[in-house]
């Protein structure tokens, strides 16, 4: 049972302010929620696999119920149901809470990813992870002047565990939501997983979709671009009521293609454009769990998406046991829900586990959240039951971030922030008299050519800032640009933008030597370059093991003496770890030269498509 209590009842039970609300809710009914959730998540990943990217350019089938198509066969193989990235990384959020309390750190959260993410990871998080191995921390990882495809569908998948763990406590929900977002994702690309937030953590109460999608639009700012849109589906649904079609291909014409912010997306996985078609599939579902997951999978696009996070959901309000027995054991041998298996296939060291186990793992943390937020656990008519309060707070855990090393030339200003969650930030040691702070902003203008190491101190850890001041840039007054493409355009690579006018090579089947460099009339003295990597295409776009050469008096090739790169170069070829729109330094020791150049082998990783190599840069110096 559930139901809003006043108040005035509630005095002798749990201390709170006369206009804050309370909630209350059976333990054995949040219980079966949860499990409807988990449950319903599983089901609609699985079921809709097998319309994954089927259906772009029309809707899928009309003949419901669709089935579960092949993606039932690798469940038959696994003997129950097997990760995907719509759960996997809830189930490994679900281990650092268990790890670190309630609300781990982005710091926390960082050491989790790089640990357990080793591939099958796609779009805007493959980005953070990139960056994460490159020196980023979360914000900065997901936040678009870093990653590029900020916009994209990620968040809106891998966090609604953050709600589900808020039963009744939206705006804890919605703002630890928020947080967690922005590991990967920015502006209005985390628009739709709050919007999610919201319904799962009011749908603990409430069971009619229309006032969850309400309460979920109300959550998003008045001007925000999601909740417009949601508005906009909610008129094509009332002039289309008896056709998903129509509606579904209105959707299409409007926001299906390529936008005006979406250069190195794919358009299939924006944020917006999916979450506008899950919205479609409640309104048209109107409530019916196999109805909703057959127009989740129909609406196309990222469909198994929308089905796991629609499904999850639903059989959230309604309690796993409303979820139909052919949805939990499609194969007859099974006595359970997915035969009580959870099959880890996508993570690096996530233990396999029951399915009934994770149900009462998640619970316990809840029961957490709810007790840690000022509710209590009590016993109402005889029934075990949580007090949920409604205005809990989600404050980010305390924690000071470094930005990774920063490359800048003599003479240029130093403005740097770091992430703080805390105003209470001081220097370890004397702080540089060159150097000016306000809170977790770093200025000034570095005297000398060197590495300045900058250290900061917050409540519970440093963050160490490093400035590398490099001479004169003398790409500008090269007389060739040298390629490996004879007649490539590549004066965009020493304009100064790091981020504009990137290069790409020409592509080959197989690894070719590849390299970028200058050469002048007189001999210039250097002793370090700088490369600023292009964003990589899906399969290719980097350089594997370059060196830096000179060319000596007599016209040869010489690699430099003593090289480092600040930081390594990803090693190995998986597309996994290859990051764009960051910068290498390399440091050698001084030479007299009229030509330089980095050369190695061109990038790709065939794993899933032909094999395809090249490399792409956006900025050469040197120094």
């Amino acid at each position: 049972m559930h139901r809003i209590i006043p108040l005035l009842v509630l005095l002798s039970l749990v201390s709170c302010n006369l206009e804050t609300g309370v909630r209350a809710i059976s333990t054995a009914e949040y219980e079966d929620k949860v499990a409807g959730f988990w449950l319903g998540q599983l089901v609609g990943n699985i079921y809709g696999l097998s319309h994954e990217f089927q259906y772009l350019e029309d809707h899928g089938p009309t003949d419901f119920p669709l089935g579960y198509g092949s993606a039932l066969d690798r469940a038959i193989e696994m003997d129950g149901a097997f990760s995907d990235d719509d759960t996997d990384l809830e189930y490994m959020y679900l281990l650092q809470m268990e790890a670190h309390g309630i609300e781990p750190s982005y710091r926390q959260l960082r050491e989790a990813w790089t640990y357990h993410i080793r591939d099958r990871i796609w779009a805007a998080n493959r980005v953070a992870l990139t960056l994460m191995h490159h020196g980023y921390y979360p914000p900065a990882t997901g936040h678009r002047a870093n990653n590029p495809r900020w916009f994209e569908i990620d968040p809106q998948l891998i966090n609604e565990i953050w709600a589900v763990t808020a039963p009744g406590m939206t705006h804890y929900a919605v703002r630890k939501t928020e947080w967690a977002a922005r590991i990967t994702n920015d502006d209005f690309g985390i628009e739709p997983a709050l919007f999610y937030a919201a319904m799962i953590s009011e749908g603990f109460f409430e069971d009619d979709v229309r006032t969850l999608i309400d309460r979920g639009k109300n959550v998003l700012q008045q001007d925000s671009r999601f909740r417009a849109i949601i508005e906009e589906m909610e008129v094509l649904h009332e002039q289309n009521p008896d056709d998903w079609t129509l509606a579904r291909d209105e959707l299409a014409a409007r926001y299906g293609g390529r936008q005006s912010y979406n250069e190195y997306g794919w358009e299939p996985i924006d944020a917006v454009l999916n979450g506008a078609a899950a919205v479609l599939a409640l309104l048209y579902g109107e409530g019916d769990i196999q109805l909703t997951l057959d127009l989740a999978c129909s609406m196309g696009w990222d469909a198994d998406n929308q089905a796991a996070t629609l499904t999850g959901l639903l059989g959230l309000i309604h309690g796993a046991h409303a979820i139909p027995e052919s949805l939990l054991k499609p194969v007859a041998t099974w006595d359970a829900p997915f035969n009580d298996r959870y099959v880890n296939v996508s993570r690096y060291d996530l233990p396999d586990a029951s399915i009934q186990d994770q149900i009462r793992r998640i619970v316990a943390q809840g029961i957490k959240v709810v007790e840690a937020m000022g509710g209590k656990r009590v016993v109402l008519d005889g029934i075990p039951s949580l007090l949920v309060r409604e205005d809990g707070l989600f404050v980010a855990p305390a924690e000071l971030l470094p930005p990774p090393p920063h490359i800048m030339t003599l003479g240029d200003t130093l403005a740097l922030e770091l992430y703080a969650s805390l105003d209470d930030i001081s220097w370890v040691g004397a702080q540089p008299a060159w150097v000016d702070r306000y809170g977790a902003k770093v200025t000034g203008v570095p005297p000398a050519v060197g590495r300045y190491d900058l250290l900061l101190r917050g409540a519970a850890d440093t963050a160490r800032v490093i400035v590398e001041v490099l001479p004169e840039n003398v790409a500008t007054s090269a007389t060739t640009i040298l390629s490996h493409e004879p007649g490539a355009d590549l004066e965009g690579i020493r304009d100064g933008n790091k981020v504009d006018e990137p290069f790409y090579s020409q592509t080959s089947s197989t690894p070719e030597r590849h390299w970028y460099g200058y050469a002048w009339d007189e001999a210039v003295t250097i002793s370090s370059i700088t490369f600023s990597a292009a964003f990589p295409r899906e399969e290719w776009g980097w350089f594997r093991s370059p060196v830096v050469e000179y060319q000596s008096l007599d016209g040869s090739w010489q690699a430099v003496d003593g090289l480092v790169w600040s930081p390594s170069f990803p090693g190995g070829e998986t597309k996994y770890l290859q990051p764009g729109f960051v910068t290498y330094l390399a440091r050698f020791g001084p030479i007299d030269t009229r030509a330089i150049r980095i050369i190695g082998w061109s990038g790709g990783d065939p794993v899933d498509g032909p094999p395809t190599y090249g490399t792409a840069l956006t900025e050469l110096s040197v120094h």
